[in-house]
């Protein structure tokens, strides 16, 4: 389990014997859940953007909204929610990869979003400056721009491609749910994106590329009391 200080709250949960069923492999530490006497578990995020392909007019207003609003520019490239990924099929199929709807696709535009990962928060165990962390009050997973030095290792880890970096500031964004007030739910003009309470959608949703990021081995160590 990572030990990152410099998230500003968590849940400590002291099990005896406990056995951890039904979760996950930590793939990128090779390791898996197991027995543990204390397990130190980050809060999940209060809320989370969906988004309902079926609804979307790939008009990507809500791209401009998040990047005017937090960034104070227009810009598609950084922005935090991703459009218009499946617009372009070609003849292999969708770009999903683990979703495919025929040899040429349907046609259908996706709304990739941050998925506020519970824990092991990929991104976040990645980077060797501890400059993802918990921002409260909705416990969204946030880039601490103090802390980030443009290493790209968050992109790099995050199975959903859904780490932006700012050239101009040489530094990582992510969605943070503009503190439960998503601007891209508030701008889209089909109501195709919904803010709701979290639910863990990592487990559901195809991933966009395999992660190449490395882990330090001093947090890989700090994993170890938990994860056997």
């Amino acid at each position: 389990m990572i030990m990152n200080l410099n998230f500003s709250r968590r849940q400590f949960l002291k099990v005896s014997g406990l056995a951890i069923a039904g979760i996950s492999a930590l793939s990128s530490l090779g390791v898996t859940y197991g027995m543990a006497e204390v397990i130190i578990i980050t809060e999940q995020a209060e809320g989370l953007v969906i988004g309902d392909p079926t609804k979307c007019v790939g008009c990507r207003r809500c791209e401009l909204a998040c990047t005017e609003f937090n960034d104070g520019k227009a810009s598609s490239t950084i922005s935090r929610i991703k459009i218009n990924r499946n617009l372009q099929l070609g003849y292999l199929g969708l770009y999903t990869g683990k979703c495919d709807e025929g040899k040429w696709g349907i046609g259908l535009i996706i709304q990739d979003i941050c998925k506020q990962c519970p824990h092991p928060v990929p991104c976040a165990d990645a980077c060797p400056n501890d400059a993802i962390v918990i921002k409260p009050p909705i416990n969204a997973r946030v880039v601490d721009s103090d802390k980030c030095t443009g290493c790209k290792m968050c992109q790099r880890s995050c199975p959903w491609d859904m780490i932006s970096f700012d050239s101009d500031t040489n530094k990582a964004t992510k969605c943070f749910l503009c503190d439960g007030k998503p601007k891209c739910v508030e701008a889209c003009p089909a109501e195709a994106l919904k803010y709701v309470r979290w639910r863990d959608l990592s487990r559901s949703v195809p991933t966009r590329i395999s992660p190449t990021s490395v882990i330090s081995q001093e947090k890989i160590q700090a994993c170890m009391g938990c994860h056997k």
